[in-house]
C-alpha cells in the first residue's frame, strides 16, 4: 500500500514537472539514444526528470552547472534503468561534478601483500559510501558510440553495489535469471580479457575490463549500450546476460524497420 501511494505521488509530480521541450529534444540526438523508440524516449524523459528531482548535484571548482548540462547527464544516467524503474537508484542521493578529471586516493594490495597508497586522476568514481563523482569533460565524451561512457560505467558500479554494498561484478539478478549462467559468461570473458593483456592481439574492448570482475561488468555494460554488435560478436553469452539484466536489447534497436512514425503531442517522431 505504501508503494502504491508513493508511485501515485511520483506520477503526479512527473505530470506537473516535465523536462521542457527545449531542454529535452536536443538531448535525444545524442548517438547513444538515437535508436530508442518514441515510447522508450518518453519513459527515459520521465526517468530523467525524477532523477534530477531526487539527486543532489554538486558542481565543484569553477563549473557552473546549467539546466541543459543537467539534462545531458540525467539522460545518460537513466538509460541503464530504462526498464528497471526509478527505484534502481534509490540507495544513493548525490552526484559531484568536477570540470575535468579529478584526483582521488587509491589503495591496493599487491601479490605479496604490500599495501600501495597514492592518488590517481579519474574520470568518474562510484563511492560505496554514497556519491557518484564525474568529470564533466568526460561526461561529454561519453555518448558517441565508441564503447566508452563514464556515466554508464559508474552507474553500473552503483547497480553492482546493491548486492552487498561493494562492487564485485555480481549484481542482484532478476527472478528467472540463472546465477551459474551469469558466472560462466562473465568468468570466461574476464579470463579472455586478462589473456589479451599479455598478448599483442587487438581487443575491440577496453582492457581496463581485465582489472577485476567489477570493472569487467562496468566496461562491458558500456559496450552493451554503445557498441552492442561488438559485444554480441565477441562475448555472446555476456550479451545475453546483460540483455536479461538490463531488460533491453540494443542490437534489436539497430534494425531500421523496427519502428514506424508515432504521433505525439509534440508532433510525429521517427
Amino acid at each position: 500500500m505504501f508503494n502504491y501511494f508513493r508511485r501515485k505521488r511520483r506520477d503526479r509530480w512527473l505530470a506537473q514537472h516535465p523536462i521542457a521541450n527545449e531542454l529535452w529534444l536536443p538531448v535525444t540526438t545524442m548517438p547513444v539514444l538515437k535508436n530508442l523508440s518514441p515510447s522508450e524516449l518518453a519513459r527515459l524523459r520521465e526517468l530523467a526528470a525524477w532523477f534530477l528531482h531526487t539527486k543532489a548535484i554538486s558542481p565543484k571548482g569553477e563549473l557552473i552547472f546549467s539546466d541543459p548540462m543537467r539534462v545531458v547527464l540525467a539522460a545518460q544516467a537513466v538509460l541503464p534503468i530504462l526498464n528497471l524503474g526509478h527505484d534502481a537508484y534509490d540507495d544513493w542521493q548525490e552526484i559531484i561534478i568536477y570540470p575535468s578529471q579529478f584526483l582521488a586516493p587509491t589503495r591496493h594490495v599487491d601479490h605479496i601483500g604490500v599495501v600501495h597508497e597514492g592518488e590517481h586522476a579519474l574520470a568518474g568514481q562510484a563511492r560505496g559510501d554514497g556519491p557518484v563523482i564525474f568529470s564533466w569533460h568526460d561526461v561529454m565524451e561519453g555518448p558517441w558510440l565508441d564503447g566508452w561512457n563514464v556515466v554508464i560505467h559508474e552507474l553500473a558500479h552503483k547497480l553492482d553495489m546493491r548486492n552487498g554494498g561493494h562492487a564485485n561484478g555480481y549484481p542482484i539478478l532478476h527472478a528467472g535469471m540463472n546465477h551459474d549462467d551469469w558466472k560462466t559468461a562473465f568468468s570466461a570473458a574476464f579470463a579472455h580479457l586478462q589473456s589479451l593483456t599479455y598478448s599483442d592481439e587487438h581487443s575491440p574492448i577496453d582492457l581496463y575490463a581485465a582489472t577485476n570482475p567489477a570493472e569487467c561488468f562496468a566496461v562491458l555494460s558500456e559496450v552493451f549500450f554503445e557498441r552492442p554488435l561488438v559485444l554480441q560478436e565477441v562475448y555472446p553469452d555476456v550479451y545475453e546476460q546483460l540483455k536479461q539484466f538490463y531488460q533491453q536489447d540494443p542490437v534489436e534497436r539497430l534494425h531500421p524497420q523496427r519502428y514506424r512514425p508515432v504521433q505525439t503531442q509534440y508532433g510525429a517522431l521517427q
